[in-house]
């Protein structure tokens, strides 16, 4: 006789994978219950992360004009005088439109949802407390965590939730201050500092490495890193933290070797770790690692409990919300009996900084290692007709292509709109294109997408060989899009 179930799936958390996965599982007849801890729906992404940084990224470059300053000049502002609230009421705004669009997605498509902290009783019962403290019981044939995850809070380091804050803080600013240090030159740490800077903050980053972002092409972080320098962000890299001190009303950090850093603000990024520590993981035959990570079957995402699923940032890298959503569109499938194709083998990696970058493929360092013969073609976006219009003064495109097949390798972005423009490598990587595509495609005039034509060109200037009676190679100065094409006819 097969045991009833409350629902055929239970989803505990409503993040970007929670989400995907309880709508798959409701496209495919399944009844589907969502519990959240937060009250609201959307989780960390919508709330602290994903949704509320980018939205205040937004927010600063529009008021302080900053895409219009190669035009007009450093001084140039929409609003002379920012403040934190202004920061703020965009990201309400969007967040309050956000729940209510996630809101009708579940209403429409037959989702319970029950807001409540989730603990496993045994491996198919959840026992959910809500804000009364009221306790209902609820069991799931398949169960998916998705409890995503939350700031790493190391028991030295003397948060007070206003002078020295994590991640989740920097949304929830009262004044904007007149100096930031940042430690921690990860992802998360990268993008506050860029945001910041752009708002005139004196930003210093602190981290014990040598190198920032050592997953992204090294060439690309070199101009990143040169932009930054050049607006005044300070680095002390290859420094650790001893400690943190308060002088004068202000944090400051106690480098080895007594160096000191100070600021009004400091942001401390030391990572995340799951948020598995309130799950009772060990009633479920469960156990996490010491960030409170989950391990999965990267095909299925199923744990070591097979009918128990776990997706997003609480199994670690990439922790991406694209990639989350992806994740838990294969569990749900997995768990409701359908087949999943394999999921495409290169899936771009974007940094919400300011500029942004964004990548895909192999780096250059990557093509080395694996002994690939390859070459590779830039396009600054001062020299497309998009980038002249817009003022860009710095930013490139960079593509890595394989000598031997001439099958494109790998994209590298810095600058304005470079998580949109990856999108177009991605798919050819995905498809198997070679770089002639880009030379032979046709694009819209102006716009940043024609630096791919460029950095084709580029690419082709260094690998054909030239001979009596075939054309000349073309000039840097003259790869423009429409020289660039007239070339590519000869």
């Amino acid at each position: 006789m097969t045991k009833a179930y409350d629902y055929d799936l239970i989803v505990i958390g409503s993040g970007p994978s929670g989400r995907r996965a309880s709508v798959q599982a409701s496209k495919f007849g399944k009844s589907v219950l969502v519990i959240d801890r937060h009250g609201q729906m959307g989780g960390v992404s919508v709330h602290t992360g994903t949704i509320p940084s980018k939205t205040l990224r937004e927010t600063v470059l529009n008021l302080t004009g900053w895409r219009e300053r190669g035009i007009y000049g450093i001084n140039y502002r929409v609003k002379q005088h920012i403040d934190a609230q202004d920061l703020g009421r965009r990201v309400g705004k969007t967040l309050s439109d956000k729940v209510d669009v996630l809101e009708h997605q579940f209403a429409r498509n037959g989702i319970t949802l029950m807001y409540g902290s989730a603990r496993f009783r045994d491996p198919h019962t959840l026992e959910v407390t809500d804000a009364q403290g009221d306790v209902q019981h609820v069991t799931g044939k398949s169960i998916v965590i998705a409890v995503g995850s939350e700031p790493h809070r190391p028991d030295h380091i003397p948060f007070d939730g206003t002078c020295v804050i994590d991640s989740d803080g920097m949304v929830k600013l009262d004044k904007i201050p007149r100096s930031l240090v940042v430690i921690g030159a990860g992802v998360i740490g990268i993008e506050y500092a860029t945001i910041f800077s752009a708002l005139d903050v004196r930003v210093t980053v602190v981290d014990q490495r040598d190198h920032i972002l050592d997953f992204i092409d090294r060439e690309t972080v070199q101009e990143f890193v040169h932009q930054l320098r050049e607006r005044g962000v300070n680095f002390r890299l290859g420094c650790t933290l001893d400690s943190i001190v308060m002088e004068a009303g202000q944090p400051v950090a106690i480098l080895d070797g007594g160096r000191r850093v100070r600021g009004d603000l400091l942001l401390y990024t030391g990572g995340r770790q799951g948020a598995t520590a309130d799950l009772n993981l060990a009633a479920a035959g469960l156990t996490a690692d010491s960030r409170g990570r989950l391990k999965v079957d990267p095909d299925s995402f199923q744990t070591d409990v097979s009918h128990i699923y776990a997706t997003g940032d609480v199994i670690g890298f990439p922790a991406l919300a694209s990639t989350s959503m992806e994740q838990g569109r294969i569990a749900a499938c997995h768990a409701c009996g359908y087949p999943v194709p394999p999921a495409p083998t290169y899936f771009p990696y974007g940094i919400y900084s300011v500029p942004e970058i964004s990548t895909v493929g192999l780096t250059e360092e990557e093509a080395q290692q694996k002994k690939l013969p390859y070459e590779t073609g830039i396009a600054r976006f001062r020299e497309t007709s998009r980038g002249q219009i817009m003022g860009e003064t710095a930013g490139f495109l960079k593509i890595i292509v394989c000598l031997q097949t001439h099958k494109l390798l790998g994209v590298h972005i810095v600058g304005e709109a470079a998580t949109e423009l990856i999108h177009i490598g991605q798919a050819v990587l995905n498809f198997g294109g070679s770089f002639e595509y880009f030379i032979e495609a046709t694009f819209n005039y102006p716009t940043f997408a024609e630096a791919y034509k460029i950095a084709a060109l580029d690419v082709w200037n260094r690998m054909t060989p030239r001979q009596d009676g075939e054309p000349p190679a073309i000039a840097p100065e003259e790869l423009s899009p429409e020289r660039g094409a007239e070339g590519a006819a000869v």
